[in-house]
């Protein structure tokens, strides 16, 4: 049964000095291109623990033939280990231990569970294939790089969720829509031929946390994936990725029979544009039999789709999941947003898809955005969580801050994503639970910058994506700390202070952004900056001014009855909670309610001081944000010390920004004074307005 042990390790054997110099040193990737995968040496206890282990990888394989995932999980461990012990063994040690890497002896784990287990002189690696027991690596030098005892590790993991994918908004031209951090990973001029080393370590990465599947090219999307000229290309980039357990998917361009196709029509319902379909997935999978499957964004921001033929959203899906068969499986996006509705666009998404509910295809997933608007910093959950139980729901969240301040802000997105994955839904569970027989899927930020992400801290929100999508009971405190150790340094005290700042980064971003329930205040087109004023522009929902209704006597969007009754599209517990103004949580204040300026707030303070109070909470936060990291010289490198500084300056800078120019608006309308003490707007209302910046396409 273990014919390919021998081999294995001997190939583990011919790669262990390469390795060691792979992983080198300290100072190896302290511009942000290694990530939470630099294992750092360790110090102290730490060190001598795994001196004194002293492990040698030998590997138990089950199959009769070499595996490139076998084998990167081996390279993983040599390297890892080796940099961990600073690149030396311990010369004192006779009797060295073992980690054994033992796949496929548990068959019946599937779905990528794994088990590390330490016996004495001997960890254990065991899975029912070989991924995984590369994921069971990982985790293994995530606990050793923790600083964990290798005799007190007890792991047995099993993925939550099935479908653990980046969705990239990358054109075939290398520009990423909504991408913050340079351009495309992804270069399709190059490939076939050429498959660049980054993508490798890009696959590595999202290994390392359990991500297995990438989405190649935006949603809105460009038809060229569907042509002949690309199969090759998505081949060999497939190829690429599969040694990582990583799948590849694309966005697909419902018009595409018609753009590249030759046909007259892209109906779902015609017979020739369901053969031209069927041809399309076959040629994808003779190429790549692992294909994952279609993303589809349809009839929403004049995307074509099968509502232009007078279909539905299920026949569109259908028409696509029966072209790929048990094969693979199409996502179809729940983020329509059309003009044809303007009184209330949080509520369009329900009112289209809930009357779907059980006439999708098994293999159709709906991907369903975080909350009803658009990735706001916070927004109610969406109602569709829980109102279709007979349809499969996915999670969408956005690791690219569009409306966070881009790369410049800190705003550490996992305890966003763990609101909303707790909520409960009011119809069988949380949101988690709805979605774990899909799985979740986060919009990427992964460029050609140096550090991947555009600055260092949003390496963070990869990072927490992965881990939640893999176990969505991880709290955010646990993974803020785990990321900070591999990343930075696992000094207590530098842990102690940094993680803490994590933590409230993004409610900072909330109370200088969008207090007390606002929403979409951002400058439009751009999504950067305050720009609550606009009011002008030809659709209603693309006004800020739509979102917030404020006026001389009060603000906030009126949900309720009184309202447009978005209120109704929620269970009845969950209504219940929302639709007094008295007893709602204030940060969901005035995307519920309409108040006037001086309601009573839980704090005492009437709602105009409150939120003042809100805005300058969020500077104030910045500002010790910066003050923190200031502490923390002695812990990082002088790159990634003095990159963190330079953002926390422009932050805190942009904090003032939209604080003042906010406030400043608000009085405008009001005509109320600040409290007294407030520090006033440091420019009219008027120099406010004349600030722009190059626009953008939405998303």
């Amino acid at each position: 049964m273990m014919a390919g042990r021998g081999v294995v390790n001997r190939i583990a054997a011919l790669l262990a000095l390469v390795l060691l110099l792979a992983f080198a040193g300290p100072a190896r990737g302290e511009d942000g291109y290694a990530l939470w995968l630099r294992y750092a040496p360790l110090e102290g206890e730490a060190l001598e623990r795994l001196r004194v282990f002293n492990p040698r990888v030998r590997v138990n394989s089950y199959y009769n033939e070499d595996n490139p995932t076998l084998e990167a999980a081996v390279r993983e461990l040599n390297g890892g280990i080796g940099s961990l012990m600073g690149n030396s063994r311990h010369q004192g040690s006779s009797d060295p231990g073992f980690i054994d890497v033992d796949c496929g002896s548990h068959p019946r784990m599937g779905d990528g569970r794994f088990a590390v287990k330490s016996t004495g002189q001997e960890i254990r690696i065991s899975g029912s294939d070989h991924l995984a027991c590369l994921y069971g690596s990982f985790a293994l030098l995530r606990e050793l790089s923790l600083g964990r005892d290798p005799a007190e590790i007890d792991l047995d993991e099993a993925p939550a969720m099935p479908l653990r994918l980046l969705n990239h908004w990358d054109n075939p031209d290398g520009t990423v829509e909504r991408g913050y951090a340079g351009r495309s990973i992804f270069d399709w001029w190059r490939l076939p031929e050429h498959l660049d080393q980054r993508l490798t370590d890009y696959a590595r990465a999202n290994a390392s946390v359990g991500i297995n599947g990438t989405v190649v090219n935006n949603v809105n999307a460009s038809p060229l994936f569907l042509t002949d000229r690309y199969v090759p290309k998505l081949k060999r980039l497939a190829d690429g990725l599969r040694p990582y357990g990583i799948r590849i998917y694309i966005s697909a361009r419902f018009s595409a029979p018609v753009e590249v196709g030759g046909l007259s029509t892209a109906d779902p319902l015609d017979p020739a544009v369901q053969a031209w379909w069927k041809q399309r997935a076959d040629a994808l999978y003779a190429a790549i039999p692992d294909f994952g499957g279609f993303l589809v964004k349809a009839n929403s921001e004049g995307q074509p789709g099968p509502q232009d033929y007078s279909r539905t959203h299920a026949e569109g899906a259908n028409m696509l999941a029966r072209a790929i068969g048990p094969r693979g499986t199409v996502i179809w996006r729940a983020f329509v947003y059309a003009a044809e509705d303007t009184t209330d666009r949080a509520k369009q998404a329900y009112d289209e898809f809930v009357p779907l509910d059980g006439k999708f295809d098994e293999n159709v997933i709906l991907q369903v955005k975080n909350g009803p608007i658009d990735f706001q910093p916070r927004e109610a959950f969406h109602p569709l969580f829980g109102a279709m139980p007979h349809t499969k729901l996915m999670l969408e969240a956005q690791i690219t801050k569009e409306y966070l301040g881009f790369s410049t802000h800190l705003a550490f997105l996992a305890p966003l994503w763990e609101e909303v994955l707790d909520a409960e839904t009011g119809r069988g569970g949380t949101v988690a639970d709805v979605i774990r027989p899909a799985g979740m899927a986060g919009v990427a930020n992964t460029g050609s910058d140096r550090n991947w992400s555009g600055s260092h801290f949003d390496q963070a929100n990869w990072y927490a994506f992965g881990r939640l999508a893999w176990n969505p009971e991880l709290s955010s405190e646990t993974i803020a700390r785990e990321w900070a150790a591999q990343t930075f340094s696992r000094e207590p005290s530098f842990l102690g202070a940094v993680v803490p700042m994590m933590l409230g980064s993004r409610q900072a971003v909330v109370d200088y952004m969008t207090p007390l329930g606002l929403a979409h205040q951002m400058a439009t087109g751009h999504h950067y900056g305050p720009g609550p004023w606009i009011c002008d522009l030809a659709r209603p929902e693309w006004n800020p001014c739509y979102y917030h209704r404020a006026d001389a006597a009060g603000i906030g969007f009126d949900r309720t009855p009184r309202g447009t009754d978005a209120l109704a599209q929620y269970a009845p517990v969950v209504a219940a909670r929302w639709s007094d103004p008295r007893r709602i949580d204030p940060d969901y204040l005035l995307w519920f309610h309409h108040v006037p300026w001086d309601f009573p707030m839980p704090s005492g303070k009437p709602l105009w001081n409150e939120l003042v109070a809100r805005y300058d909470r969020g500077v104030s936060a910045v500002e010790a944000m910066a003050r923190t990291w200031n502490a923390q010289q002695p812990y990082v490198d002088a790159q990634r010390f003095a990159d963190v500084s330079d953002d926390l300056r422009t932050q805190r800078r942009e904090a003032r920004w939209w604080r003042d120019a906010s406030l400043a608006y608000w009085q405008s309308l009001n005509g109320l004074s600040l409290p007294a003490g407030i520090r006033p707007p440091e420019h009219s209302l008027a120099h406010y307005k004349t600030l722009t910046f190059p626009e953008a396409p939405g998303n």
